[in-house]
């Protein structure tokens, strides 16, 4: 047993949307959260840049003495992981995509049709898509960038009329022209977008890497021995490089209550 807090991190708020999932199936674990937005977004930033803020913010949750990091962010897992494991050889890593593409892989046949968006450097780097094939060759996948996305979350516009004319600019023609069935959010700020997606697009099954990666993360604790133990008390930190009236907004909209437990802190890891 290990009552030490889990590190998650992302280049924004995005990596909170894997929060709740982890409270709802882990309740006694603890988080200190990094989220990077004084940066964000990264997903159109060279990958040289991605790596270095990524071992910046891995530095600083290993000085918090954290027991797992969770790389929150498709961008960073697709640029940084094995990057991060070499830094780090006795700590658990885990990232977002494998999970998800393995849940791709289990759920799917040769008769659907799956789509992935994501952020430009994640959809350039082929990792979902590569990952998906190597695991079952036989489903047809396809995969767009869609770099708007980002930048409109993190200023909080969401529910209005500009995020869906701009869903509907990325994801007309790509849902249309190939036939999707299924989706995968290959962002962690995507599930914010969820509701407007199954509204626009209502047949389609849309898996979220943000709740599968917390199957990977159980199942690392347990095979270490790092589940935190009945006792386990203590507050939940998240850190952001630009601590806006957004970032508490968007945590608090996030974990949908005004928890007593939540602690607000910027930290500035600038270069």
């Amino acid at each position: 047993m290990d009552n030490r807090a889990i590190g998650f991190f992302d280049s924004g708020l995005g990596g909170l949307t894997s929060i709740p999932p982890l409270f709802k199936a882990l309740p006694r674990e603890r988080v200190i959260y990094f989220g990077d937005t004084a940066r964000t977004p990264y997903g159109s930033k060279a990958v040289s840049t991605i790596r270095q803020y990524a071992c910046q913010i891995a530095d600083f949750l290993v000085s918090k003495n954290v027991k797992m990091l969770v790389i929150a962010c498709n961008t960073i897992s697709t640029t940084c992981l094995e990057e991060l494991k070499a830094r780090f050889p006795a700590l658990p890593i885990v990232g977002i995509v494998s999970p998800a593409a393995e849940k791709v892989a289990a759920s799917c046949d040769k008769t659907n049709r799956i789509g992935i968006i994501g952020t430009k450097v994640t959809i350039a780097s082929g990792a979902y898509r590569d990952m998906i094939r190597t695991l079952a060759p036989e489903l047809t996948v396809f995969d767009r960038a869609t770099p708007a996305f980002v930048p409109l979350i993190e200023e909080g516009i969401i529910e209005n009329e500009i995020m869906d004319l701009t869903i509907h600019y990325y994801m007309d023609d790509f849902v249309a022209q190939n036939r999707l069935d299924t989706l995968v959010l290959g962002c962690t700020h995507y599930p914010l977008l969820r509701k407007n997606i199954e509204r626009l697009y209502p047949g389609l099954e849309i898996i979220d890497p943000s709740q599968e990666i917390i199957g990977r993360i159980r199942k690392t604790l347990a095979e270490r021995d790092l589940l935190a133990d009945e006792s386990q008390e203590g507050e939940n930190v998240f850190y952001a490089s630009d601590l806006s009236e957004n970032f508490t907004r968007m945590i608090q909209r996030i974990l949908e209550t005004e928890r007593s437990d939540l602690i607000l802190k910027f930290k500035n890891l600038d270069l």
